[in-house]
């Protein structure tokens, strides 16, 4: 596997590629829109909401805390996981500023 040679890209390009792999999944769409529904959430009440396996929830969810749209808290033996609002709020505008841009010349291709 090749290096991906992230130094090369600005800071602002490494942002939206991180934060863009949140939605290359669909499970991971579903756990964020199930976590805005509900405002709260224990891991097993995703996996019958979602449908994956116990693992493959907690993969999806390790993906995410990694970067860093939720965060999560221990409650006994569970794990409550919600959004972590202020980079959520963060990534909206970073990813609207790149997805706000216009293209300039209609003639090209």
């Amino acid at each position: 596997m090749g290096i991906t040679k992230t130094e090369i890209f600005t800071e602002q390009q490494n942002e939206i590629a991180t934060f863009a792999k949140a939605f290359g999944h669909p499970a991971r769409v579903a756990i964020l829109q199930h976590l805005f529904k509900i405002n709260a959430c224990i891991c097993g009440d995703l996996v019958e909401e979602i449908g994956l396996a116990q693992p493959t929830i907690s993969q999806h969810l390790k993906e995410l805390k990694n970067l860093g749209l939720i965060k999560g808290s221990i409650e006994g033996t569970s794990i409550c996981y919600c959004i972590a609002t202020e980079n959520w709020i963060k990534m909206k505008k970073v990813m609207m500023q790149f997805l706000d841009q216009d293209i300039s010349n209609e003639s090209c291709c």
